[in-house]
């Protein structure tokens, strides 16, 4: 054995103890670090030839790159749809390195049963029945991809089609109609080889609105002529958190052949509160649903999960045909179900995370979070410099300038001014046409102080 890596094996404790302190001095000062980086990144060194141990790397990484590393897990990090991590799921996450289970089969370990219990609480917790089966992913992009192709299965199945054999190509052209869709929908359509020009947009409720018209839903499904399609639906969209009507949706499978996958990314955690769970009502009809968790379960990136109602058809897309893997069989194992065959352990800090915490903590995270988002709403609209371009829905608050018709680079100077106080991070986005902010409230950290900082640096920046 190379004589650094014995020594970093016979003082491991000290290692690991070393690691944790510096750790915990970390995430004890997270709410008051820069939330963003400023500065440039130092030169790139060569590569070690001999190394400097475990302790040289964390002290290395500590003065070279660590300060540059944003406040991303705080609570005014306010960018994308991003969470932070609960203790208990870091705690998870650190036992998920130090077991290093290789989950792709249950053979060995109990880490897949682990997967399933896992899996079996979140279909629980958002509403969805037994019929639903599901697996961990890295994000929201995969579980999307995961459904869909899925979906196109589904499509060879009712065209007479082995999709997984014959290929893409053998299906002709596809449709996929969606109102609001996001943009890893289209990215997983290039993936899938149904192509990004096959996404076909269905309009949208009057009214500032990002939820599709079911009445023009149906309009385009007619207009098909009974061939078969995709509906992907919306499940709070990113914009403004708006949503479909699901079980209206839902119903037109009555009439129309397709098949129905809702994105849910964020937006299906509004079933942990009474106040908001009507938001998905119809989550159970779907055919397959996305959830990312870590966005509002607040646990480490990355980690994501998808449920379907067709595991034979999932199966018949992902297995692995190999002697030393097996053929799927009752339980299929989890290399049969998802583009991976090497697999992290994902399900650990999410197991961590819900035992401690709970149905009832995750929800005061949920409700908190929604309620801070309508605080700044009410704070943007009172400024003068600022507007509303919709209604808080929910966590995302999307405003820009008060001028007239704002420019992109006004609007960026913006976000940046907000990035460069240190206090604050946003990101841009366009909507109706119009160069704007959104503001994403998930992490569990934030507090109503937080937020009253946000909208200090904005008054100022805006004014």
């Amino acid at each position: 054995m190379h004589r650094t890596l014995a020594d970093d094996l016979s003082r491991l404790p000290e290692l690991l103890q070393s690691a944790r302190d510096f750790a915990a001095r970390e995430v004890a000062g997270l709410a008051e670090r820069p939330v963003a980086a400023s500065g440039r990144p130092p030169g790139r060194a060569p590569l070690p030839a001999e190394g400097a141990g475990g302790t040289g790397a964390r002290g290395g990484f500590a003065e070279r790159w660590a300060p540059g590393f944003s406040g991303s897990a705080g609570p005014r990090y306010l960018g994308f749809v991003t969470g932070g991590a609960t203790p208990a799921s870091v705690a998870g996450d650190w036992l998920t390195s130090a077991f290093d289970q290789n989950i792709s089969g249950s053979g060995g370990s109990w880490a897949a049963e682990l997967e399933r219990e896992t899996l079996a609480w979140l279909r629980e917790l958002f509403g969805l029945g037994e019929a639903h089966s599901g697996a961990f992913v890295t994000g929201a992009t995969v579980s999307n991809t995961v459904g869909l192709a899925i979906a196109r299965e589904w499509l060879g199945e009712r065209l007479g089609v082995d999709v997984s054999r014959a290929g893409a190509a053998a299906l002709g052209p596809v449709d996929v109609l969606s109102g609001s869709p996001h943009s890893s929908v289209a990215k997983a359509m290039s993936v899938l080889g149904i192509g990004r020009d096959r996404l076909r947009r269905v309009p949208l409720l009057a009214g500032n609105r990002e939820a599709v018209d079911v009445a023009a839903l149906e309009s385009a499904l007619a207009a098909l002529g009974g061939r078969p399609a995709i509906v992907v639906a919306n499940a709070g969209t990113v914009n403004t958190v708006d949503f479909d009507d699901l079980r209206a949706i839902a119903a037109l499978k009555e009439r129309y052949d397709f098949w129905l996958h809702v994105d849910a990314a964020f937006g299906g955690f509004a079933a942990l509160s009474p106040e908001y769970a009507a938001l998905v009502d119809g989550l159970d009809a779907a055919d397959s649903v996305c959830v990312d968790l870590h966005k509002w379960l607040n646990v480490p990136y990355d980690a994501a999960v998808q449920f379907t109602r067709r595991r034979d058809l999932q199966v018949a897309v992902f297995h692995n045909a190999s002697p030393y893997l097996g053929l799927p069989t009752g339980e299929p194992d989890f290399l049969h179900l998802t583009p991976e065959n090497s697999r992290r352990l994902r399900a650990l800090p999410a197991w961590f995370s819900l035992v401690a915490y709970g149905r009832a903590g995750h929800r005061e995270i949920v409700e908190r979070n929604v309620a801070l988002a309508r605080r700044l709403g009410e704070g943007v609209d009172a400024l003068p410099g600022l507007r509303l371009l919709a209604p808080v829905r929910l966590n995302v608050v999307c405003f820009t300038l008060a001028e007239e018709e704002p420019t992109q680079e006004r609007v960026d100077a913006l976000a940046r001014a907000v990035a460069e106080s240190g206090e604050a991070f946003l990101t841009p986005t366009v909507y109706g046409g119009v160069p704007a902010l959104r503001a994403a409230f998930s992490n569990w950290r934030t507090t109503e102080a937080d937020t009253r900082r946000v909208l200090d640096v904005l008054a100022t920046a805006s004014g």
